[in-house]
């Protein structure tokens, strides 16, 4: 039998379904972000392809809630700030991005909608905190 200190909590990946559940996400946010006009000053900021942008996100979010931490080893000390530093980074455009993201989370609808919710607010946070 294992003793607590052997056993490891659920994380955030975990409970929100894994890899499958973090690439669908963010699959939805970039057709949200490509598609609704709404996110245009988003999208203008990123390449005609998105492809690269799409399997870097649902490594880095993976990563970010507690699953492998592919992303981050293979970006030694770098975090999101340091990735987006270049960038002027409007308020709107801050702003685009957490109702792009929080959409692409219900959308998505993982079955610990409190868990993910709270997951769409606190990365809503973390992409305001860019803006300028």
């Amino acid at each position: 039998m294992a003793t607590s200190a052997q056993t490891k909590p659920a994380t955030p990946f975990s409970k929100l379904g894994g890899h499958e559940t973090f690439q669908a996400i963010t699959e939805r946010f970039y057709d949200v972000m490509d598609s609704d006009p709404a996110y245009a000053e988003l999208r203008a900021m990123h390449e005609p392809d998105l492809t690269r942008m799409r399997g870097a996100l649902a490594l880095f979010l993976a990563g970010w809630a507690g699953g492998p931490r592919d992303w981050f080893d293979q970006n030694p000390g770098r975090c999101m700030m340091s990735v987006h530093k270049p960038y002027t980074i409007s308020s709107q455009v801050a702003e685009q991005w957490s109702e792009a993201m929080q959409r692409a989370i219900a959308d998505v609808a993982p079955e610990e909608d409190q868990l993910a919710k709270a997951m769409g607010e606190a990365l809503g946070e973390l992409a305001k905190s860019m803006g300028q």
